[in-house]
């Protein structure tokens, strides 16, 4: 396996221009070795592009695979909370602190390359940027979510049940969110909800926008829910600035058909600093246990 490392300070070509031209040296033996984080590349060709998870998150650089971080958790009971003598009027009061550790984890997206591609002009160079990358940035708003160590798995994160409409579930959230002494920074919603239950339906996406409240959208996070968060201030997403692109034989089930193949590799994890300010709407039908009122 041949690797070429490309500093993105020593070059202007895209990741596909940089695998195509390596393609065109080492064939199937290619391997491209890039020290940054290749789905920051992308460039869709629109003007407003989709805001991916990634992109609500504060950037924290690491080079090793361990990092310790600062949290906050809310109160282990209701009693404890009642004996810090201002909590009820700032919840924050009854915050504890502590010292936590996230791992970085790799982030892959697999391509499969048609055989007379590497042979038209561009193509394959463009195969992979707009392809390619657009499939990691797929898998990273997977991992960031709904993925073994996602935003969505982590045990803190406060379910809110709501009975009613959608809108109602994500104010609520929202209220929650101040509540604990933050702000409304962003909420993530599936396409469906955005379009079906969001989008047309009063001035409320309106009243967000000018409330500065980002939205992203993926179907990485179930219909009918909504992660709503400060995530500027709650998490910092932990970027080891290195990715790979390189042929490979994808495991069994990941692709139709066979052929030549590609894998994307990014590395990256998340410090949840503040759990407390991150809240998960989700049906009161959705939420085992929980009874209607």
């Amino acid at each position: 396996m041949t690797t070429q490392a490309l500093p993105a300070a020593t070059t202007a070509q895209s990741p596909g221009t940089q695998f195509a031209e390596a393609f065109a040296r080492h064939g199937e033996h290619t391997e491209v070795a890039y020290d940054f984080t290749i789905t920051d590349a992308h460039k869709p060709d629109r003007p407003m592009p989709r805001l991916t998870v990634r992109g609500l998150l504060k950037r924290r650089p690491v080079t090793s695979a361990v990092s310790s971080f600062w949290s906050e958790h809310g109160p282990d009971s209701p009693e404890q909370a009642a004996g810090v003598t201002e909590s009820g009027l700032r919840q924050e009061a009854a915050f504890q602190p502590s010292v936590e550790q996230a791992l970085v984890h790799p982030v892959q997206a697999w391509l499969r390359i048609p055989e007379e591609l590497p042979g038209v002009p561009g193509g394959l160079a463009e195969f992979i940027d707009h392809r390619l990358l657009v499939r990691l940035a797929t898998a990273e708003n997977q991992a960031l979510t709904i993925g073994p160590h996602g935003l969505l798995r982590h045990p803190e994160i406060a379910r809110m049940p709501y009975k009613g409409e959608f809108a109602d579930g994500i104010l609520a959230a929202f209220n929650a969110i101040e509540q604990v002494g933050s702000t409304a920074h962003a909420v993530i919603v599936n396409p469906a909800d955005y379009y079906l239950r969001l989008a047309g339906r009063g001035s409320l996406l309106a009243d967000l926008a000018a409330n500065g409240t980002l939205i992203s959208r993926t179907r990485m996070i179930p219909p009918g829910q909504a992660l709503a968060g400060d995530f500027a201030e709650a998490v910092r997403l932990l970027d080891a600035g290195r990715s790979v692109i390189r042929v490979a034989e994808p495991p069994a089930g990941t692709l139709a058909g066979s052929g030549l193949a590609v894998c994307g590799e990014v590395y990256e994890g998340l410090a949840v600093h503040l759990p407390t300010h991150l809240f998960l709407a989700v049906p009161e039908d959705a939420v085992p246990g929980h009874q209607a009122s």
